[in-house]
């Protein structure tokens, strides 16, 4: 692209503009910044951001510390106000309701997200990450329509751990570690009325003990040794504490181990911009507890900035 240096009256940044903007550039909305909020019910998403002159991010805070960061006051970044050319770019803007919609919307304004819809669900989705690398994680079924009981316990011994394709309902223990018939026929007739669960495929896994890093007090899904890690076109860029109140950290050996099981999963899941958590078990081993999108994931235990300077540093290299 040509630009030359400007400042955008709009915002308090400085921007970049074309010094002749083609017949078919996109004239893109107001960038978000620290001293301009960006309007929710905008008809246009927020507009890309240039950071360190490598990477392109779109992003607006959604009011949560573990997601939101803001990438122009950690490194320098660019708002053009023009694109003459499509470009590839990561979204940071919460999750989508519909991505493919996400997708298409923001390909109107020149933007290609570094997902297409297909590998989002292929990195989001149980049903969809788990044949890949079933080696790695705890076996797990999952059901088109809400199963008989019946159905279940054929397949499983409880305690069953059952969940959502995508998430569970905020980790609460009632309706995630299943311990008897009865506690899974309570569940099976909750499930439609959950707001958060009633969209989602029911998926069942096997129960596998954690190794525990607090106490348990049976209202939630027990606190493990788990960490939630990043990777970006298959390399690690970030590793950090999930359950981020506790106080425990990474082992060497463990951070080899999590680094060669990553390896084989990012490579197999083909997404460029992945998370995987993993978790170790009460006999030693480590196993993955899931995957996710990373445009949607939030950051956890890791240190957000040093994972995008990673980010960066590795797409100077290819």
């Amino acid at each position: 692209m040509r630009w030359a240096s400007g400042l955008d009256s709009r915002c308090s940044l400085q921007v970049l503009i074309p010094p002749g903007r083609s017949s078919n550039a996109t004239l893109l909305p107001v960038p978000y910044s620290s001293s301009t909020k960006f309007r929710m019910n905008e008809p246009h998403p927020p507009s890309p951001t240039l950071v360190d002159d490598t990477l392109w991010v779109v992003w607006k805070p959604i009011g949560f510390a573990q997601y939101d960061f803001a990438f122009e006051e950690q490194f320098p970044c660019k708002h053009p106000i023009f694109l003459d050319q499509e470009i590839t770019a990561v979204a940071r803007m919460g999750s989508a309701q519909d991505y493919a919609q996400r997708f298409a919307e923001m390909l109107g304004w020149n933007i290609r997200l570094i997902h297409s819809p297909e590998e989002y669900e292929r990195s989001s989705l149980l049903p969809n990450w788990y044949p890949a690398i079933s080696e790695f994680t705890p076996r797990s079924v999952w059901f088109d329509s809400i199963p008989t009981v019946d159905q279940v316990s054929s397949q499983f011994e409880f305690p069953i751990f059952v969940k959502g394709e995508r998430q569970t309902n905020q980790h609460l223990r009632s309706q995630s570690i299943i311990e008897t018939s009865e506690d899974l026929r309570r569940l099976l007739d909750e499930w439609s009325s959950e707001t958060i669960l009633w969209w989602q495929r029911l998926v069942c896994r096997e129960f596998v003990r954690l190794r525990p890093v607090a106490e348990d007090h049976g209202t939630t899904i027990p606190k493990s040794y788990e960490f939630r890690t990043f990777w970006f076109r298959g390399e690690l860029v970030g590793v950090g504490r999930y359950w981020v109140a506790e106080k425990y950290d990474m082992y060497p050996r463990g951070l080899e181990q999590i680094r060669e099981i990553g390896q084989v999963v990012a490579a197999r899941l083909r997404v460029p911009f992945l998370v995987i958590d993993f978790a170790e078990t009460c006999d030693g081993r480590w196993i993955v507890i899931e995957c996710n999108d990373g445009q949607d994931s939030g950051y956890a235990g890791v240190n957000a900035r040093e994972m995008w300077r990673k980010v960066i540093e590795g797409m100077r290299r290819w």
